[in-house]
């Protein structure tokens, strides 16, 4: 039986729903949250989501499809936010264990299966460059997720809004960092925009999107007074957040304030920053739908260190050193408003096997505390 994830209406899905046989259809009924980075699904009750809403066992129904069908609006290069949504709420079908995989790190097989995906993309005039960042998109998502792109297809109607004109911002002599991660205080996004806020010299304010889920409209006004914006987030399911990808589509829809300055911030529990090239782009995407200027930024990688070590390596010095040398030219081309490449940082001299190793022990020894037999984090559903 096929599984088919998609964002159309009751009346769009009925049109088209003989198409796909008998299959399960997950679609959008207002309940689905987000993914809150709390790896309940990986350390407490393995494949299963903490969050009770009727989508918590994604992976589960991932894994008993013959293949799984995505029918999505084209969105920055990617999903819409409902669909990216649905598969941040499916990090229970991969293991939390780290591989070697195409000579990049990914998380290790639940389930001994390589599960076909067919996704189809839906918008206005896509062109061919569009076309391509969804195909690296879903290649990248199938990567890490273990299975494989069987089609992509392309099909005309049902896009954002065109790009609206904007005039120039009014500088506040405020920079505004929005932190897209659902995680607490000292998760790493918070930690790392702390970071960057204290080397800043134009003042700044951090916000935290979660605080705003339930009308993003409220954060308009922030970001019309600001005089740039950096967006500080993870990289969920090799893109953004699914949250982020919602305040995106939000602000394509109702923003009409003026033109702003945006950079990146990101990080990730992967060792290789070139992972982040997809988030990067979707931020790219998004600036030119807006009408903002895509300034660039700086990729993290190797998270789950980089955020235990900054608070106990000296600024400048050890394992975090490129990281903060990264942060401080950060800071420099926010203060001037001037752009830059994606800028890629990790931990120094810290080898990927090492990083490997002692990430995978960690899942163990976090099961442990959690009161479950690491034998455990392998369950099937």
């Amino acid at each position: 039986m096929k599984l088919v994830i998609h964002d159309l209406t009751t009346e769009e899905w009925e049109k088209i729903a003989a198409d796909f046989g008998d299959c399960t259809a997950i679609s959008d009924n207002g309940s689905i949250r987000p993914c809150v980075g709390c790896f309940s699904c990986w350390t407490k009750d393995p494949g299963r989501c903490v969050i009770k809403d009727g989508y918590e066992n994604m992976g589960a129904l991932i894994h008993h499809a013959d293949e799984v069908v995505v029918i999505s609006r084209y969105t920055y290069g990617g999903f819409s936010g409902f669909v990216k949504n649905v598969f941040d709420r499916s990090l229970g079908y991969v293991l939390p264990q780290l591989a070697f995989v195409g000579g990049e790190s990914h998380h290790q097989k639940r389930y001994d299966e390589t599960k076909p995906f067919s996704f189809i993309f839906y918008g206005h005039d896509l062109d061919q460059e569009e076309k391509a960042a969804a195909f690296r998109y879903v290649t990248a998502v199938c990567t890490n997720i273990r299975g494989y792109v069987k089609e992509v297809i392309f099909r005309e109607g049902g896009g954002l809004p065109a790009a609206w004109v904007r005039t120039e911002g009014k500088p506040s002599g405020k920079i505004l960092l929005l932190n897209g991660s659902m995680r607490t205080a000292n998760g790493n996004s918070a930690i790392l925009a702390e970071k960057l806020a204290a080397q800043l010299k134009t003042g700044s304010e951090t916000l935290l999107l979660r605080d705003h889920l339930s009308d993003v409209t409220g954060l308009f006004p922030a970001v019309e007074n600001a005089k740039a914006l950096v967006l500080c987030m993870p990289l969920y399911v090799d893109g953004l957040p699914s949250q982020v990808v919602r305040f995106f589509e939000t602000m394509q829809r109702g923003y009409r304030g003026s033109r702003k300055n945006v950079y990146v911030l990101a990080n990730m529990g992967l060792y290789e920053t070139q992972q982040l090239v997809n988030l990067f782009d979707a931020v790219r995407q998004w600036c030119s739908a807006m009408d903002f200027v895509y300034c660039g930024g700086l990729g993290i990688g190797a998270g789950e260190v980089i955020g235990t070590l900054m608070a106990q390596s000296p600024t400048g010095f050890g394992v975090t050193r490129e990281v903060l040398q990264g942060i401080a030219n950060l800071a420099e081309v926010i203060d001037t408003g001037s752009r830059t490449e994606e800028i890629c940082a990790g931990p120094a001299h810290f080898p990927r096997s090492v990083y490997l190793a002692i990430a995978n022990a960690s899942w163990n020894r976090t099961a442990k505390r959690n009161g479950l037999d690491p034998k455990e984090l392998y369950r099937r559903l």
